[in-house]
């Protein structure tokens, strides 16, 4: 009776309010891993689309916290909608190379002249409505049409660059029918509420009332950190040389530390710091196939990345020193290239397992099919340059960084169709390096061991 008793008494005497235990957070290796794979899958493929890629919008939904907190450092904007997620990015670090391997021009004005159609157009519309509509944007603007071949496939290009997007997608028929026919029976599925992701830097500015400014704005980050941020991340490499003094500065005293290692650990990558330079690695196991991290992987199988070598080492041994962007650089000029490419072409064998025939027999086609892989990848820098003969006429120094020596003497393999079987292979495969914008390592073996004999400024 009195244990009765003393429960009432226990029940009824007032308590002060109780709150539960916070729990505190697991810690969970596998979250930030799958956080650090969304980064990267997003720093290349900034547009997720519903239907297509649903399982990856889930795991961005799931990380939505940390992907935040990790692009706001660089200045970026995610958006995350119930069937899209588009990462809105800041100017590319070198616009001009990367613009390189982009779409033509044709192309471009083709993808904003369907953009400015779509706008007024209904959701569901026809390919042969949808260009008429474009067309009547282009007349607006000034812009001349030719209704020819060479314009069907620039719209056509830009009509899968929206595709891709999930901009205007492709609901029934087939898209490469608009070659043939401009009223080809195609219905295109317009998604209005995506239109106003597609510029991913608007700016301040009013671009009509000063275009040059807005385009000026558009095309560079004003903050240099945050410059220096989207290089490594972007980028395969940043070069010491290159930089203005603000940049050099950010280097020198916060890539290491509370900047760029912090950014490094949340993409799960490694930074590596040279003397001549600076870039963030890729390991092994982060990474199954060679088109994940960019568009332009090197080394790689192919005419193009071979040449691409085969120069390098050749740069190597007879390139000048004089006068180049830094320490470490290597210079030929234009006619030099081109004569160390065409003897590489009459060297190696053409057709199956070979180089491909029309690049072995046209060497200025092959020199700029390098020159775009080399500029691209930030392994070589293109300048004008007085002759050497005198006068006024100018040509063109290839400069090459010296982050080519990390693949020294890897360009001495030759041809499958021509090549001995070897007991052992000195080159990298191609597997073990991985793709723009990331490689294994960044200089050479020798320059590697002298930077860990003398500490790094």
């Amino acid at each position: 009776m009195n244990e009765e008793n003393d429960e009432q008494t226990h029940r009824t005497d007032p308590q002060p309010p109780r709150h539960p235990p916070r729990r505190r957070r697991a810690w969970r290796p596998e979250a930030d891993a799958e956080t650090a794979a969304l980064l990267r899958h997003l720093a290349t493929h900034p547009w997720l689309v519903g239907g297509r890629d649903d399982e990856l919008i889930a795991a961005v939904r799931r990380n939505e916290h940390a992907l935040r907190s990790a692009v706001a450092r660089l200045g970026w904007v995610l958006v995350i909608e119930r069937d899209l997620v588009r990462l809105r990015k800041s100017p590319p670090p070198r616009p001009q190379a990367w613009a390189t391997q982009g779409p033509s021009p044709a192309a471009c004005s083709w993808f904003f002249l369907l953009l400015a159609a779509a706008e007024s157009m209904p959701p569901r519309t026809a390919i042969g409505h949808l260009v008429t509509q474009a067309r009547a944007a282009a007349a607006e603007a000034g812009l001349p049409t030719h209704h020819d071949i060479a314009e069907r496939r620039a719209i056509l290009a830009a009509l899968h660059m929206l595709d891709e997007r999930g901009i205007v997608e492709r609901l029934d028929g087939d898209l490469e029918g608009y070659l043939h026919d401009e009223q080809a029976p195609v219905l295109l599925a317009i998604h209005h509420t995506r239109l106003a992701y597609v510029v991913a830097n608007p700016g301040t500015l009013d671009p009509a009332t000063d275009p040059h400014a807005w385009l000026q704005q558009a095309q560079r980050e004003p903050d240099a950190a945050r410059r220096m941020r989207r290089a490594l991340v972007d980028d395969t490499c940043v070069h010491t040389a290159l930089l203005d003094e603000t940049e050099a500065q950010w280097l020198s005293q916060r890539v290491r530390g509370d900047d760029g290692g912090p950014l490094a650990d949340a993409f799960g990558l490694v930074l590596e710091r040279r003397a001549e330079g600076a870039a963030f690695i890729v390991p092994d196991e982060a990474y199954r196939h060679m088109n994940e991290l960019g568009p332009m992987p090197f080394p790689a199988p192919g005419t193009i990345a071979h040449a691409a070598l085969l120069l390098l080492d050749h740069a190597a041994l007879n390139g000048t020193t004089g006068n180049g962007p830094g320490p470490g650089w290597r210079g030929m000029s234009e006619d030099q290239v081109v004569a160390a490419l065409t003897a590489c072409a009459d060297n190696s064998a053409s057709g199956k397992g070979g180089w491909g025939a029309e690049y072995a027999k046209d060497p200025l086609l092959l020199a700029r099919k390098v020159r775009d892989l080399l500029t691209g990848t930030n392994l070589a820098r293109l300048t004008p340059t007085d002759s050497p003969t005198g006068g006024e006429e100018t040509t063109t120094m290839w400069w090459f960084a010296p982050t080519a020596g990390r693949w020294a003497q890897a360009g001495i393999a030759v041809p499958k169709a021509v090549r001995p079987r070897p007991r052992s292979s000195r080159v990298t495969p191609a597997h073990q390096c991985p793709p723009t914008p990331l490689q294994q390592g960044l200089f050479s073996d020798i320059e590697a061991k002298e930077a860990m004999e003398e500490p790094t400024p």
